[in-house]
């Protein structure tokens, strides 16, 4: 089983942990709430419900095989049920067959980010969306991050703050990778701007730099989530035909004098 899976799943039973997951809940509750359509895809992480503000008719959360194998070891309470196994890479679904795609942390666990973008982009249908979320490095809790492998790798010890997953990707650089497979961001959304401390009392006491965070430094939280649609070149979306309703023209009218 994967190291790094297991590193993730523990760290959000960390108070830290808990506070972002808290977070990303909120947002994909508001962000998919009204995307709308037949088919909808979680890949990865059964602790975030992604989809269950979401009104279609068919969702399902896939998880590949070292994080089947994890839960069925220590599934927390109120985790959801697993549809299908399926790697991010290697999507069981035909072309154009989804209409939205949620990813929370798949990137930073997947074996190449790139090609599972590719995958979600081939199966998800024309206008079709791709929520993301992941861990933001040019932030406070990734600058602690920086600091310990700086401090590990000069042979003075010292634990890592955030999960041990390779390298995270930045918002900006994920933002390059979707515009050049076709897709075109609608929104960013950061948060938890609270410092990397790793006790609950400590992360409450900081709770008043959240609301400080998002007014001056927006780009600096901790956790961000992308939500990208599919865009098809040629491709034109139908509109209602009272929207395409010729307009009556303005005619002249000729009025009587009156004497």
């Amino acid at each position: 089983m994967s190291g790094e899976i297991i590193g993730l799943h523990h760290w959000f039973a960390t108070p830290p942990g808990r506070y972002l997951l808290a977070w990303e809940q909120e947002r994909y509750d508001e962000l998919v709430a009204d995307i709308f359509g037949y088919h909808a895809l979680q890949l990865g992480m059964p602790g975030l419900n992604g989809l269950r503000a979401n009104r279609m008719p068919h969702r399902w959360l896939a998880l590949g095989g070292d994080e089947s194998c994890l839960l069925q070891r220590e599934a927390p309470a109120g985790t959801q049920a697993v549809a299908l196994l399926a790697e991010a890479v290697a999507l069981p679904f035909p072309e154009a067959s989804l209409d939205l795609v949620a990813m929370p942390h798949t990137l930073e666990l997947s074996v190449d980010p790139h090609v599972a973008l590719r995958e979600v982009y081939r199966v998800l249908v024309p206008e079709g969306r791709v929520v993301i979320s992941g861990l933001n490095p040019w932030s406070l809790w990734g600058l602690r991050q920086w600091r310990a492998r700086l401090y590990q790798r000069c042979g003075g010890g010292g634990r890592l703050y955030l999960p041990d997953v390779g390298e995270f990707i930045s918002p900006g650089r994920l933002r390059d990778w979707l515009r050049l497979l076709g897709f075109e961001l609608e929104t960013i959304s950061f948060g938890c701007y609270r410092p990397a401390a790793t006790g609950e009392r400590w992360l409450q006491q900081y709770g008043w730099m959240d609301g400080l965070g998002a007014r001056w430094w927006p780009i600096l939280g901790a956790g961000y989530v992308i939500v990208a649609a599919k865009r098809v070149q040629g491709m034109r979306l139908l509109e209602p035909s009272w929207r395409k309703a010729p307009k009556a023209a303005a005619a002249q009218v000729q009025v009587a004098r009156r004497h």
